[in-house]
């Protein structure tokens, strides 16, 4: 019997989070501005490429926050602006909050 391709993935992504240098997608949101910044040690590093290699959510999470993040850089105000619809406002918020901290 072959397992589908879908429900091998699904059990491998699980297995991965098993693993001891695994973390989960919560984590990988503590860190992210770190990795963006290049401020994450080399280990944090690898462990937080792990995660996105295995996960298609997260690895989408991150490419919308750079697409916000780049926004903030610009100095544009994200009210006045015409985002790409792929950016969630509240991500949006959160880096134009965390920009003029």
């Amino acid at each position: 019997m072959t397992v589908p391709k879908k429900t091998l993935m699904r059990r491998l992504h699980g297995a991965m989070f098993k693993l001891p240098l695994m973390i989960t997608c919560e984590a990988l949101e503590d860190f992210i501005l770190a990795y963006l910044e290049d401020d994450l040690p080399r280990k944090q590093r690898l462990v937080f490429e792990m995660h996105l290699k295995v996960c298609r959510e997260c690895r989408d999470y991150l490419r919308a926050y750079r697409a916000a993040m780049d926004l903030a850089k610009q100095g544009l105000e994200a009210e006045s602006q015409v985002l790409p619809e792929e950016v969630p406002q509240d991500l949006i918020d959160a880096v134009v909050a965390a920009r003029d901290a």
